[in-house]
């Protein structure tokens, strides 16, 4: 299965190298041309009929994760944050370290050695180190050096109702969509465009769309679903299960409501479920793209993930199929000299 190669290849922002193979491999025989950029964004071009307009189709390769910071004598390694990770979340998680994969355990004082104040404070990054094996910092720097990267080490695992469980859905998620979307002929020129760092400050997107310079943008994104028993039902931000969700405003964009029309009529008319994403802080590679140039209308495609940057996120292949079939007949409908839905 695409998608589970794809969330078990090891892409912290910055070092997408695993996923970007992956994914030429796959479009390559599906594209006029595939480019990559000096940051590391792969852009692939469809040739579309003329007086059709340019259409860019964005997902983010990247995930967070971590960096190797330094190792101590004990051959313990300290490590820094890439990305937005919760740090309450860190102790006892299994990662692998590097282009070989070294396994390690994230580990802290045992509760036995902790006082009273420890015990009540989440634990933070300076409390945390890296366990591999090592008996020493010369035995641990044979395997492990300062700059390596730290994904975490998480299966893909199907289970429940259609569910899959598995790291970086956020955004290997959206990485699927767009794969199978380039697999598809369209009247439309396509710049599908798999962007770096969007983790760390959507930096690869702001590169790409100047590049690509396209009428409107549509951004595929695994993204935040909260329906769960503790949060009030106004504060679901999407619900799984309940289709793709289109976001209407985030912490960087208020997102084209044309775009957002015709592309929710086209999921209605061919019974698709699909939802509206609350508006909620974050964002994604819009927030960029949306600024480019003279500006370019970006409309956010989702797939709503329980759990993102975890190791263990969740998300109903439901929504994920659906996202595509939407994707597919919106741009399969747009018509000659259509710039933006009118």
């Amino acid at each position: 299965m695409l998608l589970k190669r794809l969330t078990m290849a090891n892409g912290v922002s910055g070092n997408e190298d695993e996923v970007r193979n992956i994914i030429i491999e796959e479009i390559r025989e599906h594209v006029d041309e595939i480019k990559t950029d000096r940051l590391g964004n792969v852009i692939a071009i469809k040739k579309g009929k003329e007086g059709f307009p340019r259409v860019m189709l964005a997902a983010h390769m990247d995930e967070v994760g971590m960096i190797v910071r330094s190792i101590d004598d004990g051959g313990f390694i300290r490590f820094s944050l890439v990305g937005g990770i919760d740090e309450r979340i860190l102790v006892s998680k299994q990662v692998l370290i590097g282009k070989d994969r070294i396994h390690g355990v994230i580990g802290a004082k045992a509760i036995h050695l902790q006082d009273k104040n420890e015990r009540n404070t989440p634990l933070k990054i300076k409390q945390l180190y890296i366990d591999i094996g090592a008996k020493s910092k010369e035995e641990a720097e044979k395997l492990v050096k300062k700059g390596d990267y730290v994904a975490f080490d998480s299966e893909f695992i199907e289970f429940g109702g259609n569910l899959i469980k598995a790291k970086a859905l956020d955004d290997r998620a959206g990485c699927g969509v767009l794969i199978d979307l380039l697999k598809e002929e369209y009247d439309v020129e396509i710049y599908g465009v798999f962007t770096v760092q969007e983790e760390i400050g959507l930096r690869g997107a702001k590169v790409a769309a100047y590049n690509a310079d396209p009428s409107f943008a549509i951004v595929f994104e695994g993204t935040l679903c909260s329906d769960i028993s503790e949060v009030p039902e106004h504060s679901h931000i999407t619900k799984l299960g309940k289709g793709p969700a289109l976001s209407l405003m985030d912490s960087y964009t208020i997102f084209s409501k044309k775009l957002n029309q015709c592309i929710h009529e086209t999921a209605v008319e061919n019974n698709i479920k699909i939802q509206y994403r609350q508006p909620s802080p974050g964002g994604n590679d819009a927030g960029e793209i949306h600024l480019t140039k003279e500006g370019i209308p970006c409309a956010a495609l989702s797939v709503p993930c329980r759990y993102i940057h975890s190791p263990s996120s969740i998300m109903s292949l439901e929504d994920f199929e659906g996202c595509k079939k939407t994707a597919k007949l919106f741009l399969k409908g747009i018509k000659k000299g259509e710039y933006v839905c009118e």
